[in-house]
C-alpha cells in the first residue's frame, strides 16, 4: 500500500462536513417558508385579492412541502451512507489486521514498499534482523535504496552473491545467517520483499562440497599413488604443493616429505642448478621437456624424463606448474642393448648376405619359371571362360532366330485347335501342341539360363499391383492343371510390390509348372501373404515332397529329384535353377519347406511399394478377360516372316477379326493407305530386314494418322532397355513365343477397354 502526494480527508470528517452543509440548507429553507407566511397573512400596500393571497399560500405550502420531502430524503440517504461508511470502516479495519497477523506469520522476513518504493510496512522476522545486529530497523516511508545501503554500511550484511536482476540475492548477515532476498511487483507498483532464511541449506551445500571435495582428493591420491611415473605440484614460489608416494619415496630425504619444501631444499643443489633454467620457462608459461639423469638417496643412477606444464588461474596468470616424472632407464638401457645387438645383427647380415645371395639367384629362376608355368595356366583359363562366355552369348544372341519358327508353329497349333476335326485329327493336332510346348519349354528354359549367364538380362523394378500379375498366371495354369486332373486353387490380392514383373512372373511360372508336373493328384494352390514390409507369393502343392538333404539340391542346375515309381519327366533341371539367379538377380529371398508324402510350398519374398501416378499414354490399365469378344476387329500384322504371318492371320481370323498382314512398311503401302485406311490395332515384331524396326515402323504409320492406333509390339528381345523404350513409347510389350490366351486376353482388353469405341 502506498500514501499519495496529497492525502484526502477522512471519511468521518467527510461524513461531519455534508452532515453540516444539509443542517445549514434545511435551516435556509426553513427561513424561506416563515418569510413567505409571515408575508403573506399581514399583506401590502397593494393587497391582492383575498383570493389570490389564498392561491399563492397554497403554492407556497406545496413548495415547502417538496423541500421538506427531499430534505427528509436526503437525510435518509445520509444516515444510509452513514451506516455503510461505519460497516466499510469497520471491514476495512478487519482487513487491515488481517493483513497484519497474515504478514506477521510469514516465517520469512517481510517487506512492503508502495509505488515510490517507500517501506510501508515489515513484519517482526525483518525488523529482528536488524535488532540482533543491535541496529534500529528502518521506519515506515523510507526508501529500498536507503534499506539496503543502511543494511552495507552498517554491517548487518557481510556477503551478497547473485545479481539483483537474477531469480534471488543471497547475503551473508552479521550473525553467520544465510538469507535469500526475493523481490515480486505488486499491481498498483509496489514492491513485496521477501527475506528467506537458507542457512540450513547453505550448510548442507557446504557440507556436500566439502566432502565431496575430500572424496575428490582422496580418489586423486588414489589415482596418482598407483601410477609408476613421479606427480607433483609446484607452486608459483617454488614449494611442493602436492606430490604422489613415488615422489616421495624417490626425493624423500633422510626420511623427510618433500611436501611443503622449496624444490632447493628437495633437491641436491648440483641437480637444482639443472633443473632451474626449465623451471623459469614453466614459470615463464612455457610447457617444457627434457631428460635428466640423476642419483637418488641410496646411490642408484636413474633416468629421467621430466615434463613441466605451467597452471593458470581464470584471469590468466601462472599460480605454478605441474611435475610429470617417468623413470626411462629400463628404456635406455634397452635402447643401448638394441644398439649393440644391431652392430652384431649388421655384421651377421653381411656375412649372410653373401650366403644368400647365391640362394636369390637359384630362387630368382625358379620363380621365372614358375611365373611362365601360371602365366600359362591363367591363359588357358581365360581361354575356357571366354569360350564359356561366347557360348552363352552365342545362345541369348541366337534366341529371336530360334524361337521365330517355333512362334509360327505356335500360332498355327492354337489356331488348328479351334477348329473342328475329326477325333483323330483333334489329338494329332494337340499331340503336335503338346510337343511344341515341351519344345518351348525345353528352348525357353536354355535360352533364359544363358541370358542369365550372360548378363543379357537386367531386372527393370517399379511398384505395380499383384492382381493382375496373379490373375493372368491363375488362369493360365487353371487350365495346364485341368489337363493334368488337378484343381488349381487361387487367393487373389491386390498388394503393391517393388519388382520386375515379368522376371517376378517367370519365378511363380517356374513353381506352378514345377508343382504341376511333380503333384500327381490333388490340388494346387496360388496366393500371397501381406506381412509389414513384404509380401510372401506362396504355390502349394500335394506332391510326393522333397527330402529335407535335397532341398538346396534341387536349385542346381540340371538336378532332379524324382519320386520313386514316377514317370521320367522332359524337363532339363533348369526351372528352379533360373528360379534361384533370377531371385538373386532381384534380391528376393526364395524358400522352401517340404513334408515327404505330404507336399511341398515354395515361397518367394518380394518387399511392398507405392504406386507412382501414371503418366498420360503410359501402359497402366490392367488387362481384363475378354468379355465382348474381337468380332470385326481391324488388325495389322506386321513381321518380316512370312510364316508368322500366316500363322497369326490363321489364329486371329480364328476369333473373328479382320487381318491385314505385311512383312514391311513398303509391304503395308502396296496393300492400303496407312494414313486413312481403318485399323483397331497393330502388331508388330521387333526386328524387321534392313536394319528396319516395328517402332520404326509404327511411328511412321502414327505420325500420318489424325488418331494413333493401339501398338503391341513383339520381341524375343528381353533386354531392360529395349522394355523402358518401349514402355516409354506407349506400347504393350510381348515377348516370343507369344501365347494364345494372354495375346486375346490383350486384344480384348484394348479394343473393349475403357475410353475405346470401335466404329
Amino acid at each position: 500500500m502506498s500514501a499519495p502526494d496529497n492525502p484526502e480527508p477522512p471519511r468521518d470528517e467527510l461524513k461531519d462536513q455534508r452532515i453540516a452543509e444539509l443542517e445549514a440548507e434545511n435551516e435556509r429553507l426553513r427561513k424561506i417558508r416563515d418569510a413567505l407566511i409571515v408575508r403573506v397573512e399581514s399583506g401590502s400596500a397593494h393587497k391582492p385579492e383575498p383570493y389570490a393571497a389564498f392561491e399563492h399560500s397554497v403554492v407556497l405550502a406545496e413548495q415547502v412541502r417538496e423541500r421538506t420531502e427531499a430534505l427528509n430524503q436526503a437525510m435518509e440517504e445520509l444516515k444510509g451512507s452513514n451506516k455503510a461508511l461505519n460497516r466499510a470502516r469497520e471491514e476495512a479495519e478487519t482487513t487491515r489486521q488481517r493483513l497484519s497477523d497474515a504478514i506477521e506469520s510469514i516465517a520469512d522476513g517481510f517487506v512492503l514498499f508502495d509505488h515510490q518504493h517507500r517501506l510501508i510496512q515489515s513484519n517482526s522476522r525483518f525488523r529482528g534482523y536488524w535488532r540482533h545486529a543491535g541496529l534500529e530497523p528502518p521506519a515506515a516511508g523510507t526508501s529500498i535504496a536507503d534499506v539496503k545501503k543502511q543494511a552495507l554500511t552498517s554491517g548487518l550484511i557481510l556477503e551478497e552473491h547473485g545479481h539483483p536482476d537474477s531469480e534471488g540475492v543471497v547475503f551473508l548477515l552479521s550473525n553467520d545467517r544465510w538469507v535469500q532476498m526475493t523481490e515480486r511487483p505488486t499491481r498498483e507498483g509496489g514492491l513485496v520483499v521477501l527475506y528467506s532464511d537458507i542457512t540450513d541449506v547453505k550448510n548442507s551445500e557446504m557440507a556436500r562440497r566439502i566432502k565431496a571435495l575430500e572424496e575428490s582428493e582422496r580418489w586423486v591420491r588414489v589415482v596418482t599413488d598407483h601410477v609408476p611415473a613421479l606427480i607433483a605440484y609446484v607452486g608459483a614460489d617454488m614449494t611442493v604443493q602436492f606430490c604422489n608416494k613415488v615422489y616421495d619415496a624417490w626425493y624423500g630425504r633422510n626420511g623427510e616429505a618433500p611436501l611443503g619444501k622449496s624444490l632447493q631444499e628437495v633437491h641436491s643443489p648440483d641437480l637444482y642448478r639443472r633443473l632451474l633454467p626449465q623451471v623459469e620457462q614453466a614459470l615463464a608459461g612455457k610447457s617444457v621437456t627434457f631428460e635428466f639423469e640423476e642419483t637418488g638417496e641410496k646411490g642408484d643412477v636413474r633416468y629421467m624424463l621430466r615434463s613441466y606444464v605451467p597452471n593458470f588461474d581464470e584471469n590468466g596468470v601462472i599460480i605454478g606448474f605441474f611435475v610429470l616424472i617417468r623413470d626411462i632407464t629400463d628404456r635406455r638401457k634397452t635402447a643401448l642393448a638394441l644398439e649393440q645387438a644391431y652392430d652384431h645383427l649388421e655384421r651377421r647380415v653381411k656375412e649372410r648376405t653373401a650366403a644368400l645371395t647365391g640362394l636369390n639367384n637359384q630362387l630368382r629362376q625358379e620363380i621365372t619359371e614358375r611365373a611362365a608355368v601360371e602365366a600359362r595356366l591363367r591363359d588357358a583359363k581365360l581361354d575356357a571362360e571366354r569360350a564359356n562366355l561366347s557360348k552363352t552369348k552365342f545362345l541369348a544372341a541366337v534366341s529371336h532366330d530360334l524361337l521365330q519358327p517355333l512362334n509360327a508353329a505356335r500360332l498355327f497349333t492354337s489356331a488348328l485347335l479351334e477348329q473342328s476335326f475329326g477325333p483323330k485329327a483333334e489329338g494329332l493336332v494337340r499331340s503336335v501342341s503338346t510337343s511344341l510346348d515341351d519344345v518351348e519349354n525345353l528352348l525357353g528354359t536354355l535360352v533364359d539360363i544363358s541370358k542369365l549367364d550372360a548378363g543379357v538380362i537386367k531386372p527393370d523394378v517399379t511398384a505395380f499391383d499383384l492382381r493382375d500379375l496373379l490373375n493372368n498366371i491363375a488362369r493360365e495354369f487353371r487350365q495346364m492343371a485341368v489337363a493334368e486332373g488337378l484343381a488349381l486353387d487361387f487367393v487373389p490380392s491386390s498388394a503393391v510390390v517393388e519388382s520386375d514383373s515379368q522376371l517376378l512372373a517367370r519365378i511363380l511360372r517356374n513353381f506352378l509348372t514345377n508343382a504341376i508336373r511333380y503333384t500327381g493328384a490333388g490340388r494346387i494352390l496360388l496366393g500371397c501373404r501381406r506381412r509389414a514390409d513384404h509380401a510372401l507369393l506362396q504355390v502349394w502343392d500335394t506332391g510326393p515332397g522333397i527330402p529335407e538333404d535335397k532341398l538346396t539340391e534341387i536349385f542346381q542346375e540340371f538336378k532332379r529329384i524324382r519320386p520313386s515309381g514316377s514317370q521320367p519327366d522332359k524337363g532339363l533341371g533348369l526351372g528352379l535353377a533360373i528360379v534361384d539367379k533370377i531371385s538373386r538377380m532381384l534380391g528376393h529371398e526364395v524358400t522352401v519347406s517340404s513334408v515327404v508324402g505330404k507336399g511341398s510350398v515354395f515361397s518367394v519374398r518380394v518387399p511392398l511399394g507405392r504406386l507412382q501416378p501414371k503418366r498420360s499414354g503410359q501402359e497402366g490399365q490392367r488387362l481384363a478377360l475378354p468379355d465382348r469378344g474381337l468380332d470385326g476387329t481391324r488388325i495389322w500384322v506386321i513381321d518380316n516372316d512370312y510364316a508368322i504371318c500366316r500363322g497369326m492371320q490363321t489364329l486371329l481370323e480364328g476369333w473373328d477379326c479382320q487381318v491385314i498382314t505385311a512383312v514391311s512398311l513398303t509391304d503395308l503401302e502396296l496393300q492400303l493407305n496407312p494414313a486413312d485406311s481403318p485399323v483397331d490395332l497393330i502388331l508388330a515384331d521387333y526386328h524387321l530386314d534392313n536394319d528396319e524396326t516395328g517402332v520404326d515402323v509404327v511411328a511412321s504409320i502414327n505420325s500420318r494418322r489424325r488418331c494413333p492406333a493401339p501398338v503391341i509390339m513383339i520381341t524375343a528381345n528381353y533386354t531392360n532397355e529395349l522394355k523402358q523404350h518401349i514402355r516409354g513409347l506407349g506400347h504393350i510389350l510381348m515377348n516370343k513365343p507369344v501365347k494364345p490366351l494372354k495375346l486375346r486376353s490383350t486384344l480384348t482388353h484394348l479394343i473393349n477397354g475403357p475410353g475405346r469405341n470401335r466404329p
